[in-house]
């Protein structure tokens, strides 16, 4: 399977920062309030690491697996955790997938932030069931729903623009629809100087759309229960065992 990120890893991890603001201190808040006091935290499609760093700060002393399946990826959150003394004895990353990836049983918090969509209705429903299999009694499971919801059409805008010294990083995205739950986003990252390009790449990858409510009917299904929780505009959700009463966060 091609990797979309193999071409746009240079540039994410800069473009997504302004993202991470709000969302940062939001996943710190719902893992501070987690019930579970044992276990491990998987981050699931760990990117760049900027999530890793955060679950580090809110569970201090708390192993992390980081699992991320792009190699690209992969080497700029390596690197991320290198550099961190403290990162560097707490965080473990692994090539593969949340079907893939091998993890403990009794894990405290999966999170799977800004990846749901990356994965197939069928895949997704096997992450559900494995998270109820394996989380520890009071853990969770945590991920973003973000729009569109429907397989619409989403018009080309800017999503991020940053300067690096003299030289300006921008990234557009654009979605088309390509199946009864699918669309396609197509993302240009372009440098420029004044202005004026000097470099780009365009990609291309399927997300699969949901709404809240037909993902709530998933995860019951798994025996598994879908809190909204912080700011609306985030989207963050909690999935917890329907049956565990000690697991309801906050």
């Amino acid at each position: 399977m091609s990797d979309p990120y193999e071409r746009s890893a240079e540039y994410l991890d800069i473009l997504i920062a302004e993202s991470w603001e709000p969302l940062a201190p939001a996943l710190a808040d719902v893992l501070s309030r987690v019930r579970a006091a044992t276990g491990s935290v998987v981050d699931l499609g760990a990117g760049s690491g900027r999530g890793v760093r955060v679950i580090c700060d809110a569970l201090p002393r708390v192993p992390v697996l980081a699992v991320e399946p792009s190699a690209a990826m992969r080497a700029v959150l390596l690197a991320r955790v290198h550099e961190d003394g403290e990162l560097r004895k707490r965080v473990t990353v692994v090539p593969g997938d949340c079907a893939s990836a091998d993890w403990p049983d009794g894990v405290r918090a999966v999170v799977a932030l800004n990846m749901i969509g990356h994965l197939p209705p069928g895949q997704r429903r096997a992450l559900w069931s494995r998270a109820a299999r394996q989380l520890a009694p009071g853990g969770v499971l945590v991920f973003n729903l973000v729009p569109p919801f429907a397989p619409v059409e989403v018009g080309r805008v800017r999503m991020a623009r940053v300067v690096v010294g003299e030289l300006e990083y921008e990234g557009w995205a654009s979605a088309r629809p390509t199946g009864a739950d699918e669309i396609t986003w197509h993302m240009d990252y372009g440098v420029l100087r004044q202005g004026r390009p000097l470099d780009g790449t365009s990609v291309e990858y399927r997300w699969w759309v949901a709404t809240e409510d037909a993902l709530a009917a998933e995860v019951a299904q798994a025996g598994l229960v879908l809190r909204r929780t912080g700011d609306a505009g985030l989207g963050l959700c909690v999935l917890e065992r329907a049956s565990d009463p000690t697991s309801r966060v906050g």
